[in-house]
Protein backbone atom coordinates (compact mmCIF):
# COMPACT_ATOMS: atom_id res chain seq x y z
CA UNK A 1 0.00 0.00 0.00
CA UNK A 2 0.99 3.52 -0.75
CA UNK A 3 1.81 5.57 2.20
CA UNK A 4 0.18 9.06 1.05
CA UNK A 5 2.49 11.85 1.04
CA UNK A 6 2.21 15.27 3.43
CA UNK A 7 0.45 16.87 0.44
CA UNK A 8 -1.90 14.32 0.03
CA UNK A 9 -2.76 14.54 3.70
CA UNK A 10 -2.94 18.39 3.49
CA UNK A 11 -5.12 18.59 0.79
CA UNK A 12 -7.47 16.06 2.73
CA UNK A 13 -11.10 17.14 4.12
CA UNK A 14 -10.91 17.87 7.85
CA UNK A 15 -13.59 15.47 8.45
CA UNK A 16 -10.97 12.54 7.01
CA UNK A 17 -10.85 9.93 10.06
CA UNK A 18 -6.88 9.70 9.18
CA UNK A 19 -6.41 13.27 9.41
CA UNK A 20 -8.73 13.65 12.56
CA UNK A 21 -6.54 10.58 14.02
CA UNK A 22 -3.06 11.97 13.36
CA UNK A 23 -4.10 14.94 15.17
CA UNK A 24 -6.31 13.88 18.63
CA UNK A 25 -4.74 13.61 21.44
CA UNK A 26 -6.78 10.34 22.71
CA UNK A 27 -4.73 7.98 22.84
CA UNK A 28 -4.72 4.62 20.44
CA UNK A 29 -6.26 6.12 17.81
CA UNK A 30 -3.29 7.26 15.62
CA UNK A 31 -2.83 3.58 15.97
CA UNK A 32 -6.11 2.21 14.92
CA UNK A 33 -6.77 4.78 12.04
CA UNK A 34 -3.12 5.44 11.04
CA UNK A 35 -1.90 4.89 7.22
CA UNK A 36 0.02 1.94 6.80
CA UNK A 37 1.05 -0.83 9.25
CA UNK A 38 0.32 -4.17 9.16
CA UNK A 39 -3.13 -5.35 9.78
CA UNK A 40 -3.08 -7.67 12.94
CA UNK A 41 -1.08 -4.25 14.65
CA UNK A 42 -3.79 -2.27 13.55
CA UNK A 43 -6.29 -5.23 15.15
CA UNK A 44 -4.80 -5.52 18.13
CA UNK A 45 -4.88 -1.89 18.92
CA UNK A 46 -8.41 -1.45 17.89
CA UNK A 47 -9.02 -4.23 20.40
CA UNK A 48 -7.54 -2.46 23.21
CA UNK A 49 -8.99 1.07 22.67
CA UNK A 50 -12.25 -0.57 22.33
CA UNK A 51 -11.86 -2.29 25.76
CA UNK A 52 -10.73 0.48 27.50
CA UNK A 53 -13.73 2.45 26.26
CA UNK A 54 -15.81 -0.12 27.68
CA UNK A 55 -14.20 -0.12 30.78
CA UNK A 56 -14.37 3.85 30.97
CA UNK A 57 -18.32 3.68 29.77
CA UNK A 58 -18.74 0.65 32.51
CA UNK A 59 -16.93 3.13 35.62
CA UNK A 60 -18.67 6.27 34.07
CA UNK A 61 -21.69 4.66 34.48
CA UNK A 62 -21.55 3.18 38.14
CA UNK A 63 -20.19 7.02 39.24
CA UNK A 64 -22.82 8.49 37.73
CA UNK A 65 -25.74 5.72 39.06
CA UNK A 66 -24.20 6.35 42.55
CA UNK A 67 -24.57 9.57 42.10
CA UNK A 68 -28.23 9.74 41.50
CA UNK A 69 -28.97 7.77 44.45
CA UNK A 70 -28.40 11.04 46.54
CA UNK A 71 -26.28 9.28 49.55
CA UNK A 72 -25.50 11.48 52.68
CA UNK A 73 -23.22 10.82 55.37
CA UNK A 74 -23.67 12.25 59.14
CA UNK A 75 -20.53 14.21 60.40
CA UNK A 76 -20.83 14.94 64.28
CA UNK A 77 -18.30 17.67 65.12
CA UNK A 78 -17.98 19.65 68.64
CA UNK A 79 -17.74 23.06 68.91
CA UNK A 80 -16.01 25.84 71.71
CA UNK A 81 -17.76 28.89 72.27
CA UNK A 82 -17.61 32.23 74.25
CA UNK A 83 -21.30 32.56 74.52
CA UNK A 84 -24.38 30.41 74.49
CA UNK A 85 -27.91 31.33 74.09
CA UNK A 86 -30.15 30.58 77.20
CA UNK A 87 -32.66 27.60 76.28
CA UNK A 88 -36.98 28.23 77.01
CA UNK A 89 -37.42 26.68 80.16
CA UNK A 90 -41.58 26.12 80.13
CA UNK A 91 -42.60 24.96 83.71
CA UNK A 92 -46.20 23.29 84.28
CA UNK A 93 -48.13 22.74 87.84
CA UNK A 94 -49.21 18.98 87.37
CA UNK A 95 -52.33 19.55 89.48
CA UNK A 96 -54.41 21.71 86.18
CA UNK A 97 -56.67 23.89 88.44
CA UNK A 98 -57.06 25.10 91.44
CA UNK A 99 -59.82 23.29 93.90
CA UNK A 100 -60.35 26.83 95.42
CA UNK A 101 -61.22 28.60 92.45
CA UNK A 102 -63.73 26.28 91.07
CA UNK A 103 -67.02 27.27 91.16
CA UNK A 104 -71.09 25.86 90.65
CA UNK A 105 -70.91 27.15 87.22
CA UNK A 106 -67.21 25.60 86.57
CA UNK A 107 -68.57 22.17 87.92
CA UNK A 108 -71.40 22.61 85.60
CA UNK A 109 -69.57 23.49 82.58
CA UNK A 110 -66.90 21.63 82.44
CA UNK A 111 -67.38 18.62 85.04
CA UNK A 112 -68.36 15.86 82.67
CA UNK A 113 -65.47 17.12 79.95
CA UNK A 114 -62.81 17.94 82.01
CA UNK A 115 -63.22 16.56 85.36
CA UNK A 116 -65.53 13.13 84.54
CA UNK A 117 -67.89 14.53 86.48
CA UNK A 118 -71.51 13.22 86.54
CA UNK A 119 -74.53 16.47 87.48
CA UNK A 120 -75.23 14.32 89.99
CA UNK A 121 -71.99 14.38 91.54
CA UNK A 122 -71.44 17.99 91.53
CA UNK A 123 -72.69 18.32 95.36
CA UNK A 124 -70.85 15.80 96.32
CA UNK A 125 -67.38 16.91 94.64
CA UNK A 126 -68.38 20.56 96.22
CA UNK A 127 -67.81 19.06 99.66
CA UNK A 128 -64.68 17.03 98.83
CA UNK A 129 -62.99 20.44 97.74
CA UNK A 130 -64.25 22.07 100.80
CA UNK A 131 -66.90 24.66 99.15
CA UNK A 132 -70.44 24.81 100.36
CA UNK A 133 -73.34 23.76 97.64
CA UNK A 134 -74.99 25.55 94.87
CA UNK A 135 -77.09 28.17 95.84
CA UNK A 136 -80.86 27.45 95.61
CA UNK A 137 -81.78 28.39 92.15
CA UNK A 138 -78.64 28.64 90.88
CA UNK A 139 -78.85 29.15 87.31
CA UNK A 140 -75.00 28.76 84.84
CA UNK A 141 -73.99 30.95 82.50
CA UNK A 142 -75.20 30.75 78.73
CA UNK A 143 -71.40 30.72 77.93
CA UNK A 144 -68.13 29.47 78.78
CA UNK A 145 -64.80 29.40 78.06
CA UNK A 146 -62.62 26.94 78.94
CA UNK A 147 -59.48 29.29 78.29
CA UNK A 148 -60.51 31.18 80.92
CA UNK A 149 -61.14 29.04 83.21
CA UNK A 150 -57.62 27.94 83.09
CA UNK A 151 -56.35 31.96 83.68
CA UNK A 152 -58.50 32.15 86.60
CA UNK A 153 -58.31 28.66 88.15
CA UNK A 154 -54.88 27.62 87.05
CA UNK A 155 -52.08 27.91 89.68
CA UNK A 156 -51.04 31.58 89.34
CA UNK A 157 -46.78 31.91 89.22
CA UNK A 158 -46.95 34.93 91.75
CA UNK A 159 -47.89 32.49 94.26
CA UNK A 160 -45.69 29.66 93.14
CA UNK A 161 -42.78 31.43 92.64
CA UNK A 162 -40.51 31.72 95.58
CA UNK A 163 -37.28 33.07 94.33
CA UNK A 164 -35.44 33.58 90.97
CA UNK A 165 -32.55 33.75 90.28
CA UNK A 166 -30.24 34.06 86.99
CA UNK A 167 -26.97 33.92 86.74
CA UNK A 168 -27.13 35.54 90.33
CA UNK A 169 -29.41 38.23 89.32
CA UNK A 170 -32.93 38.43 90.60
CA UNK A 171 -35.73 37.95 88.48
CA UNK A 172 -39.33 37.62 88.78
CA UNK A 173 -42.80 36.24 87.07
CA UNK A 174 -42.57 39.04 84.49
CA UNK A 175 -39.35 37.06 83.16
CA UNK A 176 -41.62 34.54 82.58
CA UNK A 177 -44.78 34.11 79.30
CA UNK A 178 -48.09 32.49 79.82
CA UNK A 179 -48.57 29.86 77.64
CA UNK A 180 -51.31 27.13 76.97
CA UNK A 181 -50.53 23.41 77.03
CA UNK A 182 -52.34 20.24 76.92
CA UNK A 183 -51.81 20.57 81.05
CA UNK A 184 -53.28 24.12 81.08
CA UNK A 185 -51.53 26.93 82.01
CA UNK A 186 -47.89 27.09 82.21
CA UNK A 187 -45.24 29.08 81.83
CA UNK A 188 -41.93 29.57 80.14
CA UNK A 189 -38.69 31.31 81.13
CA UNK A 190 -36.60 33.05 77.92
CA UNK A 191 -39.54 32.68 75.63
CA UNK A 192 -38.43 35.58 73.92
CA UNK A 193 -42.06 36.18 72.67
CA UNK A 194 -42.74 39.64 71.55
CA UNK A 195 -39.09 40.84 70.23
CA UNK A 196 -37.88 40.01 73.85
CA UNK A 197 -33.93 40.22 73.99
CA UNK A 198 -33.26 36.67 74.97
CA UNK A 199 -30.80 35.86 77.47
CA UNK A 200 -27.20 34.29 77.28
CA UNK A 201 -24.88 33.55 79.70
CA UNK A 202 -20.58 33.15 79.27
CA UNK A 203 -19.97 30.44 81.76
CA UNK A 204 -20.96 27.05 82.59
CA UNK A 205 -21.77 25.24 86.03
CA UNK A 206 -23.91 26.00 88.37
CA UNK A 207 -25.05 29.51 89.44
CA UNK A 208 -24.56 30.85 85.95
CA UNK A 209 -27.77 28.97 84.84
CA UNK A 210 -31.89 29.94 85.54
CA UNK A 211 -32.37 28.77 89.85
CA UNK A 212 -35.76 29.08 91.02
CA UNK A 213 -37.90 27.87 94.01
CA UNK A 214 -41.12 27.05 93.49
CA UNK A 215 -43.92 26.29 96.12
CA UNK A 216 -46.56 23.39 93.96
CA UNK A 217 -49.24 23.96 96.70
CA UNK A 218 -50.42 20.95 97.50
CA UNK A 219 -53.67 21.72 98.82
CA UNK A 220 -55.06 23.09 95.87
CA UNK A 221 -54.73 19.67 94.67
CA UNK A 222 -58.19 18.53 93.19
CA UNK A 223 -59.12 15.21 94.96
CA UNK A 224 -59.32 11.93 93.21
CA UNK A 225 -62.30 11.23 92.37
CA UNK A 226 -62.16 7.99 90.25
CA UNK A 227 -59.18 6.48 87.71
CA UNK A 228 -59.23 7.97 84.41
CA UNK A 229 -56.53 8.74 81.56
CA UNK A 230 -56.05 12.58 82.70
CA UNK A 231 -56.44 11.62 86.19
CA UNK A 232 -53.31 12.99 88.08
CA UNK A 233 -51.39 10.88 90.76
CA UNK A 234 -48.44 12.62 91.16
CA UNK A 235 -47.38 15.73 92.41
CA UNK A 236 -44.81 18.38 91.49
CA UNK A 237 -43.59 20.51 88.53
CA UNK A 238 -43.47 19.56 84.93
CA UNK A 239 -40.71 21.05 83.32
CA UNK A 240 -39.51 21.04 79.32
CA UNK A 241 -36.22 22.38 77.82
CA UNK A 242 -36.25 23.56 74.65
CA UNK A 243 -35.45 26.36 71.62
CA UNK A 244 -37.68 29.32 71.31
CA UNK A 245 -38.36 28.16 67.73
CA UNK A 246 -40.37 25.55 68.68
CA UNK A 247 -43.50 25.44 71.26
CA UNK A 248 -43.57 23.56 74.23
CA UNK A 249 -45.22 19.74 74.05
CA UNK A 250 -44.43 19.68 77.90
CA UNK A 251 -47.48 16.51 78.28
CA UNK A 252 -45.24 13.59 76.31
CA UNK A 253 -41.32 15.76 76.52
CA UNK A 254 -41.30 17.34 79.73
CA UNK A 255 -39.49 15.95 82.69
CA UNK A 256 -40.49 16.02 86.33
CA UNK A 257 -39.17 17.89 89.65
CA UNK A 258 -40.78 16.52 93.02
CA UNK A 259 -40.84 19.01 96.08
CA UNK A 260 -38.55 18.02 98.63
CA UNK A 261 -35.62 17.65 96.39
CA UNK A 262 -32.69 20.16 94.79
CA UNK A 263 -33.32 18.80 90.72
CA UNK A 264 -29.57 19.34 88.98
CA UNK A 265 -30.14 20.02 85.07
CA UNK A 266 -26.56 19.98 83.23
CA UNK A 267 -27.76 20.69 79.72
CA UNK A 268 -25.44 20.47 76.51
CA UNK A 269 -26.60 22.14 73.23
CA UNK A 270 -27.02 20.06 70.21
CA UNK A 271 -27.45 21.59 66.94
CA UNK A 272 -28.82 19.40 63.89
CA UNK A 273 -28.85 20.10 60.24
CA UNK A 274 -30.59 17.97 57.62
CA UNK A 275 -30.43 17.86 53.77
CA UNK A 276 -33.72 18.10 52.03
CA UNK A 277 -34.78 15.85 49.25
CA UNK A 278 -33.69 14.24 47.67
CA UNK A 279 -30.54 13.75 49.99
CA UNK A 280 -32.82 13.42 52.90
CA UNK A 281 -36.44 14.40 53.66
CA UNK A 282 -36.17 17.54 56.10
CA UNK A 283 -38.69 20.39 55.96
CA UNK A 284 -38.40 24.03 56.48
CA UNK A 285 -41.95 25.07 55.09
CA UNK A 286 -44.20 26.12 58.26
CA UNK A 287 -47.63 24.36 58.66
CA UNK A 288 -50.43 26.89 58.33
CA UNK A 289 -53.34 25.51 61.08
CA UNK A 290 -56.27 27.81 59.41
CA UNK A 291 -55.20 26.59 55.95
CA UNK A 292 -57.78 24.24 54.58
CA UNK A 293 -56.88 23.30 51.31
CA UNK A 294 -60.51 23.23 48.77
CA UNK A 295 -60.88 21.10 46.23
CA UNK A 296 -59.53 22.49 42.96
CA UNK A 297 -58.64 21.45 39.65
CA UNK A 298 -54.66 20.33 38.78
CA UNK A 299 -54.46 23.69 36.84
CA UNK A 300 -55.62 25.81 39.63
CA UNK A 301 -53.10 27.50 41.79
CA UNK A 302 -52.26 26.95 45.53
CA UNK A 303 -53.96 28.74 47.85
CA UNK A 304 -51.64 31.10 49.84
CA UNK A 305 -51.05 31.47 53.10
CA UNK A 306 -52.27 34.56 54.79
CA UNK A 307 -49.95 36.50 57.62
CA UNK A 308 -45.75 35.72 58.10
CA UNK A 309 -45.30 31.83 59.21
CA UNK A 310 -43.37 30.79 62.38
CA UNK A 311 -40.34 28.87 61.90
CA UNK A 312 -40.59 25.60 60.96
CA UNK A 313 -40.47 22.57 63.93
CA UNK A 314 -41.51 18.71 64.31
CA UNK A 315 -43.53 19.86 67.47
CA UNK A 316 -45.31 23.11 65.39
CA UNK A 317 -45.79 20.88 62.63
CA UNK A 318 -47.64 18.19 65.17
CA UNK A 319 -49.88 20.79 66.58
CA UNK A 320 -50.50 23.13 63.48
CA UNK A 321 -51.72 19.39 61.95
CA UNK A 322 -53.79 18.11 64.98
CA UNK A 323 -55.31 22.09 65.14
CA UNK A 324 -56.33 21.19 61.29
CA UNK A 325 -57.74 17.89 61.67
CA UNK A 326 -59.89 18.95 64.94
CA UNK A 327 -61.49 21.89 63.24
CA UNK A 328 -62.29 19.87 60.28
CA UNK A 329 -63.84 17.33 62.68
CA UNK A 330 -65.80 19.47 65.18
CA UNK A 331 -65.37 23.53 64.15
CA UNK A 332 -63.49 24.69 66.69
CA UNK A 333 -59.85 24.31 68.31
CA UNK A 334 -58.30 22.67 71.76
CA UNK A 335 -56.76 25.64 74.21
CA UNK A 336 -53.63 24.66 73.11
CA UNK A 337 -53.89 24.14 69.82
CA UNK A 338 -52.67 27.39 67.75
CA UNK A 339 -55.00 28.82 65.20
CA UNK A 340 -57.85 31.64 64.49
CA UNK A 341 -60.58 29.11 64.98
CA UNK A 342 -62.71 29.09 67.95
CA UNK A 343 -62.05 27.27 71.51
CA UNK A 344 -63.76 24.41 71.99
CA UNK A 345 -66.79 24.41 74.40
CA UNK A 346 -67.07 21.86 77.60
CA UNK A 347 -69.45 19.95 75.07
CA UNK A 348 -67.50 19.87 72.08
CA UNK A 349 -64.14 18.81 74.06
CA UNK A 350 -66.36 15.84 75.47
CA UNK A 351 -68.43 14.86 72.89
CA UNK A 352 -66.03 16.00 70.18
CA UNK A 353 -62.13 17.31 70.36
CA UNK A 354 -60.88 14.53 72.46
CA UNK A 355 -62.38 11.67 70.50
CA UNK A 356 -61.30 12.93 67.31
CA UNK A 357 -58.02 13.84 68.79
CA UNK A 358 -57.61 10.22 70.35
CA UNK A 359 -58.84 8.76 67.05
CA UNK A 360 -56.23 10.78 64.86
CA UNK A 361 -53.37 9.56 67.40
CA UNK A 362 -53.97 6.22 67.38
CA UNK A 363 -53.90 6.10 63.26
CA UNK A 364 -50.79 8.59 63.31
CA UNK A 365 -52.45 11.03 60.18
CA UNK A 366 -50.13 13.71 60.79
CA UNK A 367 -46.82 13.11 58.84
CA UNK A 368 -44.09 15.99 59.51
CA UNK A 369 -40.94 15.36 58.26
CA UNK A 370 -37.66 16.83 60.52
CA UNK A 371 -36.61 20.42 60.34
CA UNK A 372 -33.40 21.01 58.20
CA UNK A 373 -32.25 22.96 60.90
CA UNK A 374 -33.11 22.38 64.75
CA UNK A 375 -31.73 22.79 68.34
CA UNK A 376 -32.13 20.72 71.27
CA UNK A 377 -30.35 20.16 74.42
CA UNK A 378 -29.53 16.74 76.42
CA UNK A 379 -29.97 16.72 79.83
CA UNK A 380 -28.44 15.07 82.99
CA UNK A 381 -30.33 15.14 86.01
CA UNK A 382 -29.46 14.43 89.73
CA UNK A 383 -31.50 15.52 92.80
CA UNK A 384 -30.59 15.97 96.14
CA UNK A 385 -32.99 16.11 99.52
CA UNK A 386 -33.97 19.58 100.54
CA UNK A 387 -34.81 21.33 102.67
CA UNK A 388 -32.27 20.33 105.47
CA UNK A 389 -33.87 20.91 108.76
CA UNK A 390 -31.55 24.28 109.37
CA UNK A 391 -33.31 25.09 106.34
CA UNK A 392 -36.65 24.62 106.52
CA UNK A 393 -37.10 26.74 109.86
CA UNK A 394 -35.31 29.67 108.14
CA UNK A 395 -37.91 29.12 105.21
CA UNK A 396 -40.96 28.42 107.35
CA UNK A 397 -40.03 32.06 108.78
CA UNK A 398 -39.61 33.50 105.58
CA UNK A 399 -42.85 32.35 103.89
CA UNK A 400 -44.98 32.14 107.05
CA UNK A 401 -45.33 28.35 106.61
CA UNK A 402 -44.82 25.60 108.87
CA UNK A 403 -42.00 23.56 108.95
CA UNK A 404 -44.10 20.28 107.49
CA UNK A 405 -45.62 22.84 104.68
CA UNK A 406 -42.49 23.22 103.41
CA UNK A 407 -41.34 19.59 103.04
CA UNK A 408 -44.19 19.22 101.48
CA UNK A 409 -44.52 21.53 98.93
CA UNK A 410 -40.70 23.38 98.27
CA UNK A 411 -38.75 22.32 95.24
CA UNK A 412 -36.18 23.50 94.07
CA UNK A 413 -34.61 23.80 89.90
CA UNK A 414 -31.33 24.71 89.29
CA UNK A 415 -30.99 24.52 85.38
CA UNK A 416 -27.11 25.24 83.18
CA UNK A 417 -24.32 24.92 80.69
CA UNK A 418 -22.48 21.62 81.36
CA UNK A 419 -19.40 24.02 79.28
CA UNK A 420 -19.61 26.24 76.40
CA UNK A 421 -18.84 24.03 73.69
CA UNK A 422 -21.79 22.70 72.13
CA UNK A 423 -22.06 19.30 69.44
CA UNK A 424 -23.12 19.68 65.70
CA UNK A 425 -24.62 17.16 64.18
CA UNK A 426 -24.76 17.20 60.46
CA UNK A 427 -26.07 15.62 57.28
CA UNK A 428 -23.73 16.00 54.27
CA UNK A 429 -23.95 14.66 50.62
CA UNK A 430 -21.82 12.40 50.39
CA UNK A 431 -21.09 12.71 46.54
CA UNK A 432 -20.79 15.92 45.21
CA UNK A 433 -21.48 16.87 41.80
CA UNK A 434 -17.37 18.24 41.80
CA UNK A 435 -15.94 14.76 43.30
CA UNK A 436 -18.12 12.53 39.89
CA UNK A 437 -16.59 15.15 37.27
CA UNK A 438 -13.30 14.29 39.23
CA UNK A 439 -14.15 10.34 38.67
CA UNK A 440 -15.20 10.87 35.76
CA UNK A 441 -11.92 12.82 34.42
CA UNK A 442 -10.12 10.12 36.19
CA UNK A 443 -11.04 7.51 34.57
CA UNK A 444 -10.62 8.93 31.48
CA UNK A 445 -7.30 9.52 31.69
CA UNK A 446 -6.18 6.30 33.06
CA UNK A 447 -8.35 4.14 30.36
CA UNK A 448 -7.95 5.89 27.41
CA UNK A 449 -5.53 9.44 28.37
CA UNK A 450 -8.44 12.04 27.38
CA UNK A 451 -9.27 15.22 29.18
CA UNK A 452 -12.07 17.64 28.29
CA UNK A 453 -10.22 18.82 25.13
CA UNK A 454 -10.04 15.85 24.01
CA UNK A 455 -14.49 15.78 24.27
CA UNK A 456 -13.85 19.43 22.21
CA UNK A 457 -11.92 18.28 19.67
CA UNK A 458 -13.84 14.86 19.06
CA UNK A 459 -16.95 17.26 18.99
CA UNK A 460 -15.17 19.10 16.71
CA UNK A 461 -14.79 16.57 14.18
CA UNK A 462 -18.67 15.43 14.13
CA UNK A 463 -19.24 19.34 13.46
CA UNK A 464 -16.80 18.85 10.84
CA UNK A 465 -18.22 15.19 9.40
CA UNK A 466 -22.04 16.79 10.08
CA UNK A 467 -21.02 19.64 7.17
CA UNK A 468 -18.61 17.88 5.34
CA UNK A 469 -20.56 14.46 4.56
CA UNK A 470 -24.50 15.57 5.45
CA UNK A 471 -24.59 19.40 4.46
CA UNK A 472 -22.15 18.26 1.63
CA UNK A 473 -24.55 16.34 0.35
CA UNK A 474 -27.64 18.79 0.68
CA UNK A 475 -25.56 21.21 -1.06
CA UNK A 476 -24.19 18.70 -4.35
CA UNK A 477 -27.46 17.63 -4.80
CA UNK A 478 -28.77 21.48 -5.23
CA UNK A 479 -25.91 22.15 -7.61
CA UNK A 480 -26.04 19.32 -9.50
CA UNK A 481 -30.09 20.25 -9.88
CA UNK A 482 -29.31 24.02 -11.01
CA UNK A 483 -26.71 22.14 -13.53
CA UNK A 484 -29.43 20.09 -14.82
CA UNK A 485 -31.63 22.88 -15.04
CA UNK A 486 -29.08 25.19 -16.81
CA UNK A 487 -28.39 22.43 -19.31
CA UNK A 488 -32.47 21.77 -20.18
CA UNK A 489 -32.73 25.68 -20.74
CA UNK A 490 -29.61 26.14 -22.84
CA UNK A 491 -31.01 22.88 -24.65
CA UNK A 492 -34.26 24.88 -25.50
CA UNK A 493 -32.69 27.92 -26.47
CA UNK A 494 -30.19 26.07 -28.83
CA UNK A 495 -33.45 24.46 -30.55
CA UNK A 496 -35.01 27.88 -31.73
CA UNK A 497 -34.17 28.96 -34.90
CA UNK A 498 -34.01 32.84 -34.72
CA UNK A 499 -32.88 34.52 -37.38
CA UNK A 500 -29.77 37.40 -36.46
CA UNK A 501 -31.47 40.75 -36.96
CA UNK A 502 -28.93 43.55 -38.90
CA UNK A 503 -27.39 46.02 -37.63
CA UNK A 504 -29.19 49.10 -38.67
CA UNK A 505 -27.66 53.27 -38.12
CA UNK A 506 -31.35 54.08 -36.45
CA UNK A 507 -32.77 54.14 -33.45
CA UNK A 508 -32.60 51.30 -31.60
CA UNK A 509 -35.09 49.70 -29.06
CA UNK A 510 -33.59 49.30 -25.32
CA UNK A 511 -31.97 46.00 -24.33
CA UNK A 512 -34.54 44.11 -21.87
CA UNK A 513 -33.33 42.84 -18.55
CA UNK A 514 -32.53 39.58 -19.53
CA UNK A 515 -30.99 39.03 -23.41
CA UNK A 516 -29.93 36.13 -25.47
CA UNK A 517 -26.55 36.50 -27.00
CA UNK A 518 -25.46 34.28 -29.87
CA UNK A 519 -22.73 33.49 -30.94
CA UNK A 520 -21.58 31.30 -33.95
CA UNK A 521 -18.71 29.22 -35.03
CA UNK A 522 -17.49 26.83 -37.46
CA UNK A 523 -17.61 24.00 -34.95
CA UNK A 524 -21.21 24.75 -33.59
CA UNK A 525 -23.16 26.77 -32.28
CA UNK A 526 -23.31 27.69 -28.60
CA UNK A 527 -25.87 29.85 -26.81
CA UNK A 528 -24.71 31.67 -23.78
CA UNK A 529 -27.92 32.64 -21.51
CA UNK A 530 -26.89 36.34 -19.70
CA UNK A 531 -29.27 37.24 -16.74
CA UNK A 532 -29.00 40.42 -15.18
CA UNK A 533 -28.22 39.78 -11.43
Amino acid sequence: MKRPSGLEEAQSPASDIRVFASSCSMHGLGHVFGPGGPMARRGLWTTAVLLALATLLYQVAGRVRYYGEFHHETALEERESRRLTFPAVTLCNINPLRRSRLTPNDLHWAGPALLGLEPTEHAAYLRALGQPPAPPGFMPSPTFDVARLYARAGHALEDMLLACRYRGWLCGPENFTTVFTRMGQCYTFNSGAEGAELLTTPKGGMGNGLEVLLDVQQDEYLPVWRDTEETPFEVGIRVQIHSQEEPPLIDQLGFGAAPGYQTFVSCQKQQLSFLPPPWGDCSSVSLDPDFEPEPSGPLDPPRPSLGPSPPYSLIGCRLACESRYVARKCGCRMMHMPGGAPVCSPPQYKDCAHPALDAMLQKDACTCPNPCASTRYAKELSMVRMPSRAAARYLARKHNRSEAYIAENVLMLDIFFEALNYETVEQKKAYEMSELLGDIGGQMGLFIGASLLTVLEILDYLCEVFRDRVLGYFWNRKRSQRHSSANLLQEGLGSQRTPVPHLSLGSRPPTPPCAVTKTLSSSQRTCYLVTQL
